[in-house]
């Protein structure tokens, strides 16, 4: 899996043109699964995308999290997160996953983020059309990658 997660003092998606599912302070966290992905990982990736210490302390150093600042997540499905580009200018898609494992490991990390202590998860819809709209700290962005995590240093 990937994950793409910002620091923001707000954001907010639109899912389908309707009204918007609005966070303050907090996480933007894009996620895509990749289709060698497996379920048992989720529980893992969501403590850690939770537990981030991404946030200043009052000495300006990067070492709160959400989790512990009670802050709120907003979470999408990106399937494009494993776009390849290696060959020409239009990226394949061929490695993200396809129904059901996409659906159920979204389902299953939104329900993960719920249980970490957060004041609030809001999220997208898997496979609708959203607009998203957020405001970057620091700018801080993370990118995780769950296929690192089996690699041996």
């Amino acid at each position: 899996m990937r994950a793409v997660i910002q620091a923001v003092s707000s954001a907010s998606v639109r899912v389908n043109g309707g009204e918007p599912r609005a966070i303050g302070p907090g996480l933007m966290i894009l996620l895509g699964v990749r289709d060698t992905d497996s379920l048992d990982i989720v529980p893992k990736l969501a403590d850690k995308c939770a537990g981030l210490r991404i946030f200043p302390d009052a000495e300006g150093k990067l070492n709160l999290s959400a989790k512990d600042l009670g802050y709120s997540a907003l979470v999408v499905s990106q399937f494009t997160l494993y776009g390849d580009t290696k060959k020409g200018y239009r990226p394949s898609f061929i490695k993200a996953a396809k129904p059901p494992l996409s659906v159920d490991a979204y389902e299953l990390f939104l329900a993960e983020m719920n249980k970490q202590g957060l004041k609030d998860v809001q999220h997208g819809e898997f496979g609708a059309d959203m607009q998203v709209a957020l405001v970057n700290e620091g700018p801080c962005t993370i990118i995780i990658d769950t296929d690192e995590w089996k690699k041996k240093e």
